[in-house]
């Protein structure tokens, strides 16, 4: 495609490489909560994008804000692509002076992730492991996250459920 030619209109079919994360596609949106040693607990709302291109890989983008005033809270952009022998590889920039590289397995309509690799500026937050297991169940995704920081062990930070739009 030319520089100057307009963009598609509708999308590429799904390639065969991910077609066994197609049942992540949309928008998803809902609320969870969050909580962490050294944070008060709080409520949050949040939408995650996953969409296609027709390449192998999903693009990620996710915004969340606080339930009790609406202020903005995280921001996450990314891939989610296939890996070896079945696996699925995460890659995921954060405001927070992270990037994540995570991998795992996707087994039926469920993902389970863990950081393999946290890189930080040299002002990001001390983040040092992610893990994550997301699960769908028809039009609701449902997820935990756990993080582990230089100062706290691993711990259960946010757990939310989504529906798709």
């Amino acid at each position: 495609m030319s520089e100057s030619g307009p963009l598609p209109t509708t999308l590429p079919p799904v390639v065969d490489e991910i077609a066994h994360l197609a049942f992540l596609l949309g928008t998803w949106r809902g609320g969870g909560t969050g909580d962490f040693p050294t944070i008060d607990p709080f409520s949050y709302g949040e939408e995650i994008v996953f969409e296609h291109v027709g390449d192998a890989f999903l693009l990620l983008s996710q915004r969340s804000w606080l339930a009790a005033d609406d202020a903005p809270l995280h921001f996450e952009r990314g891939f989610l692509r296939p890996g070896a022998d079945g696996a699925v590889e995460l890659t995921l920039a954060h405001p927070l002076g992270l990037v994540e590289v995570s991998e795992g397995t996707v087994s039926g309509t469920e993902l389970d992730l863990a950081s393999t690799w946290i890189g930080r500026t040299s002002t990001g937050d001390d983040v040092t492991q992610l893990m994550r297991r997301l699960r769908v169940d028809g039009d609701v995704l449902s997820y935990e996250l756990d993080m582990t920081t230089e100062r706290t062990p691993r711990t259960r930070h946010l757990q939310a459920e989504l529906r798709r739009t």
